[in-house]
């Protein structure tokens, strides 16, 4: 032992308490005490807080990961690397029934009685124990069963009438060796009921070239057993484990060879081969075998053979009976395949249904039997619109948000108040307060036509009756074949040929009228008329209906009636008005920004100062003109084109309605509106026959109005201007009830700004184009 380098004097001291050296690792056979100068003791504890390093990987391993990109793990080192970070011995372990006593062992005795004993005796090397007033009591080799009864005769020999108690104290410790392909070799002090399992955790267990297959201890020139960790590790099996005995060495040979596994296995990883009669089935066990996904029929196998060229082959195989007993070689790579997930005896529905399923496919089988009835095409979007007609946006929009409140149980009603809610009796609440009653929200209160009407017509998905699509697979040549075909005449004719025969894989898509849009005469129309009509709501119309049919429909028009400045609003034109309105935007920014860069370029040094000074403040103006652009809402009216204010529904142009449309019909109103540079911006009332130019004078214009660029606004969303001919002036014009008379000022710098303001007529124009109204004008203004 004293030969032993210097290196290999630190001790890893797990020993129990009272007795020296019961786990630790040491090259001098000294304990902790006699431990020479420098030495370290390291109790268990703080053993655990030693990190492990993992094991580098071996030549095999590397040349898996060289030769196909995977860095697999070698099976086994996982366990001992955690198991050897935390392993610490138990010093209050229960010792087994025929634990065997020896030198070094603590027996605590208890009698009481005739007798009063309470000895904590050390077993000494001559196996006895001293007992006052009874003397020397031999233990040496029996089981620790049979020490209570021994004792007890002992004592029996003096004393009657009396109680004992015998318990195995501290336990001897033993020194064994382990040496061979360890991550840690040397000797370790052990527990003496310490196993090759728990001796191997002590040790760090076998390196990455050492076996875990054949793990020897040997016992005075004899191997007393030779135990395989695979059977362990894989399946429990410690039948190979055994007690170990002072002196006692393990050997970890070498590995006689490596295997990898990868791909669809339970474990991929590089085992070691026990012999040369392993085999692909046995190696698989050891692995977990075959998960549910991998294609037993699909299997490759890469040998290494260093007396071929090239040394590498493949071979494809099944893991049939005989491919599973298939012996393996040091080197080879066995790689599983993946099952593809295809159907074999199916037939998908998706789209706009109920629920996409997967239904098995049966000979025969066509399109009526995948679906049987129109009641298969409701869609689970339109059963939650329908479901959720008692809420309103509100209580929807909390419901997904929040879910039920924490306070009130899921049979209660869901109604998050939020700030500014009221209650039944009228009193304001707080975001949070009383979750639990019934709240009515101010959003709910507000629920009017415009929100109301948004839900009506909108429960069910309609459903494009016209068109279908089969997607058919075909397999041999890779590619997908559609059979569209009429999924209404299929649906109400079994015998027609558009119910067409269903093949395995087939994938049935069902499409809505938004998703494919088709014509609108084959679509739902739902209008919305309010204001002077004599029943206003919401009404189904008839394909190729327009605005006449919908006042007929709506039982005509009151007397009060002004049809000339009906609005007539739709969804599609709005969406169209708010990207035409982010280009002008965009063009007039860019437009500016060029402007203002040539002005800054042509400023002399002469009044640098002063031009700075101006050209930031045109700027700052220009960018509050264009926010307030910006910050418009088209609103999708379409100028109807009326001629005089005494149109009749008649008269109103050939429009077909679409889903969605909006018509409002106002009173005539007893007004004229007249802005901008004059001295009173009023609302005057209406004269019949009344000129702008009367208007105007009423008012009274101011020093800075620009009367040749005056404009009106017509109710019917027309714009009125001059347009530079003789006697074209718009002062002459005739004012119709509602219009709103424009006078813009003047403005007498020329710069880019005072381009764009005298240009500000035009501009105009084209945002009452997007029917953006009298107040958004006065708003730009502004």
């Amino acid at each position: 032992m004293g030969s032993q380098s210097s290196d290999a004097s630190l001790r890893l001291d797990g020993r129990l308490p009272g007795l020296p050296g019961l786990y630790s690792r040491q090259s001098n056979g000294l304990d902790s005490n006699n431990a020479p100068q420098g030495a370290t003791a390291v109790t268990p504890q703080s053993a655990q807080q030693i990190p492990s390093k993992p094991l580098p990987p071996n030549e095999f391993q590397r040349f898996v990961l060289e030769t196909s990109g995977q860095a697999l793990p070698l099976f086994g080192t996982s366990f001992f690397s955690q198991a050897s970070a935390a392993y610490v011995p138990q010093s209050n372990a229960p010792v087994s029934p025929d634990y065997r006593v020896g030198p070094g062992d603590e027996m605590q005795i208890r009698g009481w009685g005739a007798v009063d004993i309470d000895v904590r005796a050390v077993v000494d090397r001559d196996g006895m124990i001293h007992i006052p007033r009874i003397g020397a009591v031999s233990l040496n080799g029996i089981r620790s069963a049979q020490a209570e009864d021994v004792i007890r005769a002992a004592i029996g020999k003096y004393y009657r009438d009396f109680q004992l108690s015998v318990t195995m104290g501290q336990l001897r410790g033993i020194t064994v060796y382990v040496v061979g392909q360890a991550r840690k070799p040397g000797s370790y002090t052990l527990s003496s009921s310490s196993t090759l399992v728990s001796a191997l955790f002590a040790s760090g267990g076998p390196n990455q070239n050492g076996s875990m297959r054949h793990v020897q201890v040997k016992r005075a020139e004899k191997t007393v057993t030779d135990l395989d960790l695979y059977a362990f590790l894989a399946k429990g099996d410690k039948s190979a484990d055994i007690k170990l005995q002072d002196g006692d060495t393990i050997v970890i040979p070498a590995a006689k060879g490596f295997v990898a596994l990868s791909g669809k296995v339970a474990n991929s990883a590089v085992y070691e081969l026990a012999g040369d009669g392993e085999t692909i089935g046995s190696m698989l066990a050891v692995a977990g075998g075959l998960p549910v996904v991998a294609d037993p029929k699909r299997a490759q196998l890469e040998r290494l053979d260093p007396n071929k060229k090239p040394a590498r082959t493949v071979e494809a195989f099944a893991l049939d009976a005989q491919g599973l007993s298939k012996k393996l070689r040091s080197g080879d790579l066995l790689t599983v395949s993946a099952l593809v997930p295809e159907f074999g005896n199916a037939v998908t529905l998706r789209g706009n249904v109920a629920q996409p399923i997967r239904s098995p496919w049966r000979s025969g089988m066509k399109i009526r039997d995948l679906i049987p009835d129109k009641a298969y095409l409701m869609s689970r979007a339109s059963i939650k619109r329908q479901n959720e007609v008692m809420l309103s946006d509100e209580d929807r929009l909390a419901a997904n948000a929040d879910g039920f409140p924490d306070d009130a149980s899921a049979s209660q009603p869901r109604y998050l108040p939020q700030d500014g809610a009221v209650a039944q009796g009228g009193q304001p609440l707080q975001r949070g307060q009383n979750r639990g009653a019934y709240v009515r929200t101010s959003k709910e209160v507000r629920d009017n036509a415009d929100t109301l009407a948004d839900r009506i017509g909108n429960l069910v998905d309609e459903i494009n009756l016209d068109y279908a699509v089969i997607e058919r697979v075909d397999a041999v040549n890779v590619s997908v074949k559609l059979l569209p075909f009429s999924l209404g005449k299929a649906l109400e004719d079994a015998n027609s040929p558009d119910n067409l025969a269903l093949q395995p894989g087939d994938i049935v898509t069902v499409f809505s009228v938004n998703d494919v849009r088709v014509p609108q005469a084959k679509r739902q129309v739902f209008v919305r008329v309010e204001g002077e009509v004599q029943r206003p709501g919401i009404y189904q119309m008839q394909p190729g209906d327009g605005l006449p049919q919908l006042i007929e429909k709506a039982g005509g028009l009151t007397p009060d009636a002004y049809l000339f400045g009906s609005g007539f609003f739709r969804e599609e034109v709005k969406r169209a008005q708010t990207q035409n309105l982010e280009q002008l935007v965009r063009r007039l920014e860019a437009q500016v920004d060029t402007r203002l860069s040539a002005a800054a370029a042509s400023v002399s040094s002469s009044d640098a100062g002063v031009a700075q000074i101006r050209v930031q403040a045109e700027a700052q103006a220009q960018k509050q003109a264009l926010e307030r652009l910006r910050n418009l809402k088209p609103s999708g009216r379409i100028m109807l084109g009326l001629n005089n204010d005494q149109v009749q529904p008649n008269k109103l142009p050939a429009l077909r309605l679409e889903n969605q449309d909006r018509l409002v019909v106002p009173a005539r109103p007893d007004f004229v509106y007249v802005l901008g540079s004059v001295n009173t911006e009023s609302s005057l009332i209406w004269r019949q026959g009344a000129s702008v130019q009367q208007y105007l004078d009423q008012s009274g214009l101011t020093s800075g109005a620009d009367i040749d660029e005056i404009f009106v606004l017509r109710a019917d969303g027309s714009v009125l201007t001059n347009t530079g001919r003789w006697f074209s002036s718009v002062r002459g014009a005739t004012v119709l009830p509602g219009d709103v008379i424009v006078l813009p000022e003047k403005t007498d710098h020329e710069s880019a700004w005072s381009v764009f303001t005298r240009n500000a007529k035009d501009i105009t124009q084209i945002v009452y184009q997007f029917s953006l109204g009298a107040a958004a004008i006065k708003t730009l203004r502004q």
